[in-house]
């Protein structure tokens, strides 16, 4: 089997298959060319996800309270859904508005 090239195949497989896996990984971690939109805090810089993030929590947070004080808590079904949806809305319209292009 050797003059066949069989050996030739069988090493050259797991080289080219890494070399795949290599060039699909470099893809996948291009990143951003212009930087990752942050603001100053107290000195440090945080990244804007991080605060549209925590803007989303609260908004669910004051969805779930407002549900409560309003009676509709007992009414509405998949309430956990429901103010999960209201905060990655909030979030992501505070992200489009504020840092959208």
């Amino acid at each position: 089997m050797h003059g066949l090239g069989l050996s030739n195949l069988t090493t050259s497989l797991p080289t080219r298959s890494a070399g795949v896996f290599i060039f699909l990984v470099s893809c996948c971690l291009s990143g951003c060319s212009a930087g990752a939109p942050s603001f100053d805090l107290f000195g440090a810089f945080f990244p804007a996800w991080l605060l549209c993030g925590v803007i989303g929590i609260v908004a669910a947070g004051a969805a779930r309270i407002a549900f409560i004080s309003n009676g509709l808590a007992n009414a509405l079904p998949y309430q956990l859904a429901i103010c999960t949806a209201i905060g990655v809305i909030a979030a992501l319209a505070v992200w489009l508005i504020g840092f959208g292009r």
